[in-house]
C-alpha cells in the first residue's frame, strides 16, 4: 500500500511516497491519523495510490517498530521520477519504504537544483520518520540511484543515526559527470550555475567522493561495468576511496549490465541488497564481488 504524502522541509511543502511492508493495509482515515504532523495533515491528506492484494493480509501495523528503507530517486524534476513499482517491489523486504520526489515537483513547493538544498528533503524524511511510534529509528537505511547517490550520500553524513547507505549507479564526481554527459552540460549550467572550472565548489559540494571520508555508517555501492550514464568508474572511484579510508564497504559489481538492469535481474539485486542491510557489520566487511 503506497500513499502520496506531503510533509515539510525546509519552510517548503514537498511531496514523497510512503509505503508500508507488503501485505499490511489500513484504511485512508486510518493512515492520515498516525501520520498526522508528519506527513498528513488537514491542509495536505496523504492519497492512497494503492491496495494490492496478498493473500495473507495484516492489519495491524503497530504491533513492532518497522526498519526503513529511503529511496533518492534519480533524475532531475519530472525526468526521472520516483518509479512506484520500484517503491512496492521495496516493501516486499520488510520495511516501510520512504521516496522523497524532491521540491519542485509533483507540485511541491521550490526548486529541485541537482543535489543542492533539494538534500534538505531527505533530511528532513529521516527526522520525520524517526517521530513515527511505529519506526525503529536505529534502523533507518538509505539508498541513492543515480543521482540520488549524492542526496542519500550527504543524509548519511549530515544524519549520523542512518544505519546503513547503498549507492547505486550512483553519481560520485560530478566534475566527472559533466564531462561525460555532454546531452546534461546546458541543464547542469542551468541549475547549478555554470560549469564546473567557472564554480567547482558547487560541483565538489554535490560529490558523494568529497565526504567519502566522513560518513560513518557502512556502504554498498552496486554498479554495472557497462552503465554508460553514470560510468562504471564513478562506482569503483568510490569503492576505491572508502576501502582506502578504511570506511566498512562492498561493492556489488554487475559485468555487462548498464544504468538499468533487466527486471530479474533487479529483483535479484534488490534482494542481494536488502541481505546486506540485515547482515552483521562485521558481516559486511569489504568485498568486491
Amino acid at each position: 500500500m503506497i500513499y502520496h504524502v506531503t510533509y515539510p522541509s525546509d519552510g517548503l511543502q514537498v511531496k514523497g511516497y510512503l509505503s508500508l511492508p507488503f501485505g499490511y493495509t489500513l484504511a485512508e482515515d486510518q493512515a492520515r491519523a498516525l501520520l498526522n504532523g508528519t506527513f498528513s495533515s488537514h491542509e495536505n491528506p496523504a492519497v492512497q495510490l494503492t491496495n494490492t492484494i496478498c493473500t495473507e493480509q495484516k492489519t495491524d501495523l503497530t504491533t513492532k517498530k518497522w526498519p526503513v528503507f529511503i529511496y533518492c530517486r534519480g533524475g532531475i524534476g519530472n525526468f526521472g521520477k520516483v518509479r512506484t513499482h520500484w517503491v512496492e517491489e521495496f516493501s516486499k523486504h520488510n520495511h516501510i519504504v520512504f521516496a522523497p520526489s524532491y521540491r519542485g515537483t509533483e507540485g511541491g513547493e521550490g526548486r529541485d537544483l541537482f543535489g543542492g538544498e533539494d538534500k534538505q528533503d531527505v533530511y528532513a524524511s529521516v527526522r520525520l520518520l524517526s517521530k513515527l511510534p511505529f519506526v525503529d529509528a536505529t534502523q533507518i537505511s538509505l539508498m541513492g540511484f543515480s543521482r540520488g547517490a549524492i542526496n542519500a550520500a550527504y543524509a548519511a553524513l549530515e544524519m549520523p543515526s542512518i544505519h546503513k547507505l547503498v549507492l547505486w549507479s550512483g553519481v560520485s564526481d560530478m566534475a566527472q559527470t559533466y564531462e561525460e554527459r555532454v546531452d546534461l552540460r546546458r541543464t547542469f549550467k542551468r541549475v547549478i550555475g555554470g560549469p564546473p572550472w567557472k564554480i567547482p565548489e558547487a560541483y565538489q559540494e554535490r560529490s558523494p567522493i568529497a565526504i567519502a571520508d566522513q560518513i560513518p555508517c557502512p556502504i554498498l555501492v552496486v554498479h554495472g561495468t557497462d552503465d554508460v550514464q553514470v560510468s562504471f568508474s564513478q562506482g569503483e572511484k568510490m569503492y576505491q576511496q572508502l576501502k582506502n579510508n578504511g570506511n566498512p564497504v562492498d561493492f556489488h559489481r554487475y559485468d555487462g549490465f548498464g544504468h538499468h538492469f533487466p527486471q530479474a535481474l533487479h529483483r535479484s539485486a534488490i534482494s542481494r541488497m536488502f541481505d546486506w542491510i540485515g547482515a552483521a557489520p562485521k558481516e559486511a566487511a569489504a568485498s568486491y564481488l
